[in-house]
This record gives C-alpha cells, structure tokens and sequence, in this order.
C-alpha cells in the first residue's frame, strides 16, 4: 500500500488502485492481502493534485467485497473534511 500512495504522490497509479463507487471521481482504493486478511486504503486525487488518504482499515464484512455502510460514511466525513480543508488553503 505504501508504494501505491508512493505512486500516487508522484503522479502516477498502481496497478491495483482503483475507483471506489459512490464517493465521486478521484478516490481510489487499494486492496492488499496478508496472512489471509484483507486490508483497504482509500485516498482521493481530485484536490489540487495532493494525496489525502481518508482512511484505512481490516475488511471484516462476512457479506461479500462491498465495503461495510459505517466505513462508507466515516469517508464521506473524511472526504469532505479534506475539501473544506483544500478550499481553506486557497483562500
């Protein structure tokens, strides 16, 4: 995860980032397995060319790949916490 973000802040992508449905374009997910556990990254693009990683977690959901509803809404409040902050810095 760490080289994907690595690529990220250089402009660039990881193979195994992609786009995480519903939060909008530019946030992405990273998905890596270890020791037979799952761990996500999600991080966002679309602010003036940084890297704000919004969150990062062990899927635990026993219901299928969708990420759970509580993780869903703790990145929307990250998400647009990083906004409010982008736009702060522009003024």
């Amino acid at each position: 995860m760490g080289y994907a973000l690595y690529l990220a802040q250089a402009g660039d992508k990881h193979l195994n980032a992609k786009p995480l449905k519903g939060l909008g374009p530019g946030v992405l997910e990273i998905v890596s397995d270890h020791s037979g556990d799952t761990y996500r990254a999600i991080y966002t693009l679309r602010l003036a060319g940084r890297v704000y990683v919004l969150h990062a977690f062990q899927k635990k959901s026993k219901r299928g790949i969708a990420t759970p509803r509580a993780e869903l809404d703790l990145l929307k409040q990250r998400l647009k916490r990083a906004i409010e902050l982008q736009a702060a810095k522009e003024d």
